[in-house]
């Protein structure tokens, strides 16, 4: 196990165990008497915020992956340029100011945030995509067209499984992100957890608080360690940086 690998170990299982000695202190000054004694609320805000992030995230995949692809094409790769810093825009306009500018369009509610959401979670999976295809070493595309391999052929059975890794660490940080941003659709009306998080900082209510945040943070966590895993299962062998193998 090389020194990269042991440091990336200590820093995540002490991130974790900062998070889980959080979580006891909560408990023990009763600050999660909210989720039990309101439990129906709390699945009702769980659930509106699994379906932000859920229907948010898999808008973008939708659009930021094939985009990606689209752009590697030689016909399209005059378009880079423009679509790259149009999508670019999604993360250099803040998430508020992003979620403001949507008010303004769709008015509020549960739509505004998704739209909000998938604006901001657009540039990770496309960059990545874009990156992970254009890393492909050009020698192996000319043994694949060397073989006879059409274009269609390259992509599905040559430049996706070896752009794989980077592709899902993108769709990854996407989603992490979105757990955590997904908190702001309280100031639309959008629900989920954020509307505890918040209602705790106007109420000076730590209960509130901390039965908001904590359930983000277990759930960042929890998604990020799931899609991990499913790297691992899908990305080649080959394709994967050599502190993951």
């Amino acid at each position: 196990m090389n020194k990269k690998k042991v440091v990336s170990l200590i820093v995540r299982y002490s991130v974790y165990g900062l998070v889980a000695l959080f979580f006891f202190w909560a408990i023990s000054n009763h600050y999660f008497d909210y989720i039990f004694s309101e439990s129906t609320t709390f699945l009702l805000l769980v659930k509106q915020h699994l379906q932000l992030v859920l229907v948010s995230s898999l808008l973008a995949l939708i659009i930021a992956i094939p985009g990606g692809i689209l752009v590697t094409r030689k016909s399209f790769r005059r378009a880079e340029w423009v679509v790259s810093n149009t999508v670019n825009l999604g993360q250099t306009i803040p998430s508020l100011a992003v979620l403001a500018l949507m008010i303004s369009i769709l008015g509020i509610g549960f739509n505004t945030a998704v739209f909000a959401l998938f604006i901001y979670s657009l540039l990770p999976m496309y960059r990545n995509t874009v990156a992970g295809i254009d890393s492909i070493d050009e020698n192996l595309i000319d043994a694949a067209k060397g073989m006879g391999m059409k274009p269609i052929q390259i992509l599905l059975r040559i430049e996706l499984p070896n752009a794989a890794y980077s592709i899902l660490a993108g769709v990854r940080t996407a989603i992490v992100l979105n757990i955590g941003t997904a908190a702001l659709a309280y100031v639309v009306g959008g629900g989920g957890l954020g509307v505890w998080i918040f209602t705790g900082i106007q109420l000076f209510d730590n209960g509130y608080l901390i039965s908001g945040a904590i359930p983000v943070t277990l759930l960042a966590i929890f998604v990020d360690y799931l899609l991990r895993l499913l790297e691992r299962l899908i990305v080649p062998e080959g394709s994967k940086p050599p502190q993951e193998l």
